[in-house]
């Protein structure tokens, strides 16, 4: 039995349901493409406590948002992309930001600035995990700003004085802005450049905790 056929069979009579009417309502995917996303909300629904903070099928009023959230993102392939990694990272942010308004928001705006920069998006909420643990205030003891911590100075250098450093959008524009910048001083080196962006250059710290944020809430295999 197919994989996705096998993971489908294993969902109650009730989520089932839930699937198939979240799928039909808000695309227009072949046959294989539903039951490869009804496997995917099963895996969802499956996981390891990882993920148990939003364990349950999108309601109507998370798949009126999903919808409205992949109607404005732009910087994906086609709408199954879309629909799959904002379900799929959503339900991994939950556990942090409860408001799922406020999910869709950071991660289409984090989606659309990592591609705009040729960044992988997983490594800009990995990069958001480790600064501010997704708090859109947050400030710290150096002064650094919002979500993705950038410090004031920035906005001389590649914005205005009149940049609020804790909008998602500015914060986060002004982030991938850098790390890209970064990586480009330091040939690719992922490495070296998370070591600037965090202002440790020559030390191997910070990297591993945005590594290792990554590989245990972030990874998404391709």
């Amino acid at each position: 039995m197919p994989a996705y056929k096998k993971a489908f069979s294993t969902l109650s009579a009730h989520n089932k349901k839930h699937a198939i009417v979240f799928c039909c309502e808000h695309s227009r995917f072949s046959l294989s493409r539903l039951a490869i996303l009804a496997a995917f909300i099963t895996f969802i629904l499956s996981s390891s406590s990882l993920w148990a903070a939003s364990s349950e099928v999108p309601d109507d009023v998370m798949r009126s948002i999903l919808l409205n959230t992949i109607k404005d993102a732009e910087s994906f392939e086609d709408r199954f992309d879309a629909e799959v990694w904002l379900l799929d990272m959503s339900t991994r942010m939950s556990r942090y930001i409860k408001d799922p308004n406020q999910r869709m928001k950071i991660l289409r705006i984090a989606h659309k600035e990592a591609r705009r920069m040729n960044l992988r998006p997983e490594l800009v909420l990995s990069v958001m995990h480790v600064e501010s643990l997704f708090e859109q205030y947050a400030v710290s003891s150096a002064g650094a700003q919002g979500l993705m911590q950038v410090m004031p100075f920035w906005k001389k250098e590649i914005g205005t004085k009149e940049d609020n450093l804790t909008d998602i959008a500015t914060n986060i524009r002004y982030g991938c802005t850098i790390l890209k910048a970064y990586l480009k001083r330091e040939r690719g080196n992922e490495r070296k450049a998370l070591a600037r962006y965090n202002g440790s250059t020559g030390k191997n710290w910070y990297p591993e905790r945005v590594f290792n944020a990554w590989k245990k809430y972030w990874f998404v295999q391709r």
